[in-house]
């Protein structure tokens, strides 16, 4: 019996300063990375895995109190309940 043969490529990147790493552009497109996204690494038996991680910003995420308050305004807004930051000035005397 034959063996599986693999027919992936193998792409190079490079260990720049700072212990960074070059990831090559097919890559970086296939997994549909950009600038300032997060990589997971998990050490294998054979090499290292690198894989998309999605995380959330703890400074963008709402709180229910927060969230529950932009769903009112926008509740608002799409009612046309809104008014022109020139008069809420004038009635909060700023």
């Amino acid at each position: 019996m034959a063996g599986k043969i693999s027919t992936t490529q193998e792409r190079i990147g490079r260990v720049g300063q700072r212990r960074q790493v070059v990831i090559p552009r097919e890559i970086l497109k296939t997994l549909k990375l950009q600038e300032g996204d997060f990589v997971a690494f998990s050490k294998q038996a054979n090499g290292v895995l690198i894989k998309p991680k999605r995380v959330a910003d703890p400074d963008d995420v709402l709180r229910p109190a927060e969230a529950k308050k932009l769903r009112r305004s926008l509740k608002q807004a799409r009612q046309r309940k809104t008014l022109p930051w020139s008069q809420v000035k004038h009635d909060l005397d700023l």
